[in-house]
């Protein structure tokens, strides 16, 4: 679950209404699918500029879960 409150701290740190954000977490043996939303006028910061900042939020987690042998990926939806 730690992946979960990182995930978190980093968005909280980024849009202007953390109170709406919501990350929901699914796992099998190989994958962790975290799926966020956040609140509509802060979904362009999140894909600002051509996917720029999620993409690089999926390669931090990417890399934190190296170690576990597990691989992870971060959706939006809208």
């Amino acid at each position: 679950m730690k992946e979960l409150e990182f995930l978190q701290y980093l968005l909280e740190n980024i849009v202007s209404k953390p109170e709406d954000i919501k990350i929901e977490r699914k796992e099998d043996e190989l994958w962790i699918l975290l799926t966020l939303s956040v609140n509509k006028d802060d979904m362009w910061i999140i894909i600002w500029k051509w996917w720029s900042t999620i993409n690089s939020i999926r390669s931090i987690m990417r890399l934190l879960w190296m170690k576990l042998n597990k691989r992870v990926n971060v959706k939006v939806l809208d």
